[in-house]
């Protein structure tokens, strides 16, 4: 399962799996690539900020001087580095995507961090930490492929005595959201909750709320969906004979045109808990 950290409301693999509907991304390889060419090098894979991060970390006030980390879902690793310099701690990094993992480890030796992150490619559905226990989870736009819930309680089992996790979840801001864009996410995400059904969420997966708040709009424009919007114009033009590429370059414009007309109805969520004693 891919767990490249957005493509909003979608894995990797479902992506590559539209891909492969078309006669000329039969081969998975030929997706990948195409999925690459989209996304390769773009800041971030998913709305997010050092600020976000820097807010949701200092939520934490009982972690330990050099706590542990995990960080599931982790891309191509900017939040991670960001935590990084957030703290003395150390990290194990998860996702499934190698070309990322094998990103971050050249970033971390590039910053100087190699030392303190052990990258691993790993499945989120099947993860194998064995005993190792962490002060503090983290997993920015990945938590919806395994499910808010779900995740909340399968990966609790990681967590030491106190322990924290901080993830965000694409969430409604609103409880009466406009058709068009109901529509739209009950085809990619017909999961999302409100703020108050996650709060409930949290409470009956076992935890205690200690904050949250909602990404700002910059967090999705600056390092996410402009960049992006500027390679899917540069790939329309590139691609403008093959009508199976520009079918799904233009559905990544299409979510980008819908969040800029519809960002005040939903956003990405920022949730700080802890385990219930």
């Amino acid at each position: 399962m891919g767990q490249s950290r957005h493509l909003i409301g979608r894995s990797l693999l479902e992506w590559i799996g539209e891909l492969a509907q078309f006669r000329t991304y039969k081969n998975m390889s030929d997706a990948i690539a195409f999925f690459m060419e989209v996304h390769q090098d773009l800041p971030r894979e998913g709305p997010g900020s050092f600020a976000s991060t820097q807010k949701a970390f200092s939520m934490l006030s009982g972690l330990p001087q050099t706590p542990r980390i995990l960080d599931i879902g982790c891309g191509p690793g900017q939040q991670t580095l960001d935590l990084l310099r957030l703290t003395r701690g150390t990290i194990v990094a998860i996702d499934n995507h190698l070309p990322y993992i094998n990103k971050l480890i050249m970033r971390s030796q590039a910053e100087g961090f190699a030392e303190r992150i052990d990258a691993r490619c790993q499945d989120m559905f099947d993860l194998d930490l064995g005993r190792e226990g962490f002060d503090l989870i983290w997993a920015e736009g990945a938590i919806y492929i395994l499910g808010f819930e779900r995740g909340l309680s399968e990966w609790k089992r990681w967590l030491n005595h106190p322990g924290y996790m901080a993830v965000t979840e694409l969430t409604w801001l609103t409880s009466k959201p406009s058709p068009e864009i109901q529509n739209f996410w009950q085809a990619n995400y017909p999961a999302m909750q409100t703020i108050e059904e996650n709060l409930q969420t949290i409470k009956r997966a076992g935890y205690e709320t200690i904050g949250y708040f909602c990404l700002p709009e910059s967090d999705w424009w600056d390092d996410y969906y402009t960049p992006l919007e500027s390679r899917v114009h540069l790939l329309q033009e590139k691609y403008a004979a093959q009508p199976e590429a520009l079918e799904i370059l233009r559905s990544e414009q299409q979510e980008i045109d819908l969040y800029r007309k519809y960002s005040h109805e939903y956003g990405y969520v920022f949730y700080v808990v802890f385990p219930k004693a």
